[in-house]
């Protein structure tokens, strides 16, 4: 008697897909000394500077109290400038450094070496069906 497999599951494999993914882009971001979290946190600071810790937090889906330790991490690194003194109740006006915006775009080049390797395993018409079927996806248009 053969074993069929079972049929293959979406949610699996894009949690499948995806584990390996972050593991690569975390290593390359490894070498750069950021983490996914830092560049999230940059991502969301760079076009809307001066936003609370509570609103970076609320964006990247993480608590007030990670937000914060991320970003004490990128202003140590020189990645983030604070222009008020720290105090308890007060609103961080943080900013993106130069070296916040270097680190970004080496994050991003990262990204893009590893989408290209995504890429060249599809052809064109595949590449443009899945990415639409993933912005649906993420959009939450799917019942």
């Amino acid at each position: 008697m053969s074993e069929t497999p079972p049929p293959a599951s979406a949610a699996f494999l894009l949690m499948a897909l995806g584990r390996r993914i972050r593991e690569e882009v975390e290593g390359a971001l490894k070498d750069q000394g950021i983490a996914l979290r830092h560049l999230s946190a940059l991502g969301h600071l760079a076009p809307d500077p001066g936003l609370s810790y509570s609103e970076l937090a609320r964006r990247a889906g993480v608590t007030p109290q990670s937000m914060q330790a991320t970003l004490v991490a990128l202003e140590a690194r020189g990645a983030v400038a604070r222009d008020t003194d720290p105090g308890r109740g007060r609103t961080a006006e943080l900013h993106v450094t130069p070296e916040g915006t270097r680190l970004q775009r080496a994050a991003m080049a990262i990204i893009t070496e590893v989408d290209d390797r995504l890429r060249a395993r599809l052809d064109d018409e595949s590449h443009q069906v899945l990415t639409r079927a993933l912005f649906t996806l993420i959009r939450g248009e799917v019942e």
